[in-house]
């Protein structure tokens, strides 16, 4: 048995439960930018030196296949939708508050860059946040996905920029985008 299939040659691809659709339709876009945000984080984790940290991204890892799985499963799927569960979105909460709770972790905006895994994290975050754009607009064009892929992608990114921070503390780097060179307001929580 090989991976290579062919089947996908005419620019379709098969949906969890057998529907064929194009490669380019907006759910196939969505689950794949899952993919790469599960890619994004594994690289993040594979240089990341805080062990406690990297576990948690592993387990968020392997949660995202649940989320690509929900997104790609269409109603018509003779295969039940994966529940995207509460209990995943309180726990993600629960590391963005064990987070912010550090002491100056919260100081200001912050320019990626200053440490390699954090600066992966960033990178990360931006994934994650592309992706939640996209199961928005699949939600808005009418098509059923769990409202909590929606939850679950947006505490995902919060807590993806709290890791870089947190990963820049433990360094000892100064990544504010704001000093006495560049004076400005500082960070804010309604960012």
């Amino acid at each position: 048995m090989s991976i290579a299939t062919m089947r996908g040659d005419d620019g379709t691809t098969g949906l969890v439960g057998g529907v064929r659709v194009s490669k380019g339709s907006d759910r196939v876009e969505t689950y794949g930018t899952i993919d790469e945000l599960i890619a994004t984080i594994g690289f993040a984790r594979s240089i990341c030196g805080n062990q406690a940290l990297r576990a948690e991204a592993k387990e968020i890892q392997r949660q995202l296949f649940r989320v690509a799985s929900a997104v790609s499963t269409p109603p018509e799927s003779k295969k039940g939708v994966p529940p995207i569960e509460d209990s995943m979105v309180d726990a993600l909460t629960a590391y963005v508050h064990r987070i912010e709770a550090i002491p100056g972790i919260l100081n200001d905006w912050s320019l990626p860059g200053e440490d390699a895994a954090a600066a992966a994290f960033d990178v990360a975050r931006t994934v994650c946040r592309r992706a939640e754009r996209l199961v928005v607009r699949v939600i808005e064009d009418g098509l059923p996905v769990q409202p909590n892929a929606v939850r679950y992608l947006n505490r995902l990114s919060d807590l993806l920029w709290l890791y870089g921070r947190q990963l820049e503390q433990e360094a000892g780097v100064d990544s504010r985008l704001r000093d006495e060179r560049t004076p400005g307001p500082k960070w804010s929580r309604a960012w």
